[in-house]
This record gives C-alpha cells, structure tokens and sequence, in this order.
C-alpha cells in the first residue's frame, strides 16, 4: 500500500476503534467521540474535560441531526483538522 492509502486505513481503523462501544458499531456517540478526541487527538485539541465545548463539537459534528456522528461526519472532522494543521505548516 502506498503511504496515502495506509494514511485512509489507519483513518478507518481508528472510526471503528471507537464506534460501537455503546450501541451501533457504525456511528460514534458523543462519549465515544470525546474518548477519540481525548485519546486520538489531544495533541492537536488537548484534553477537553469542558462538556460545553465537547457539546459543541458534537452538535457541529453530527450534520443529519441523529445524535450520533457517523463515518462521513467523522472524516469531515479530520479533513478540516487536517486542513488547519496543513494552514499551520505553511
């Protein structure tokens, strides 16, 4: 596998590493999502304990409205992240 295609496995793994812990395994709660910010993520967010900004996220995430983030709302929040850090570089 080329670098990039290993980069888009490792990005589902991680989906599914965290999906389904508490219910369907193909979308993230907002507790499962606040364990892959924390654990995934924290070099860029930093641990949020703030349950306002977690709140946040999850409402701005989770774009059909269902409570839940699925694997397409989920990659949106990795391609923008990935856009700021990419910003940043410059």
């Amino acid at each position: 596998m080329s670098q990039l295609q290993q980069g888009m496995a490792l990005m589902i793994q991680t989906f599914h590493k965290y999906s389904g812990k508490e219910g369907d395994k193909t979308t993230l709660t907002k507790a499962e999502l606040k364990e892959l910010l924390n654990t995934e993520l924290s070099g860029i967010l930093g641990k949020s304990e703030d349950k306002a900004a977690l709140d946040k996220i999850f409402k701005d995430l989770d774009a059909d409205g269902d409570s839940t983030v699925n694997f397409q709302e989920y990659a949106t929040l990795v391609a923008c992240l990935t856009m700021l850090c990419n910003d940043s570089f410059k």
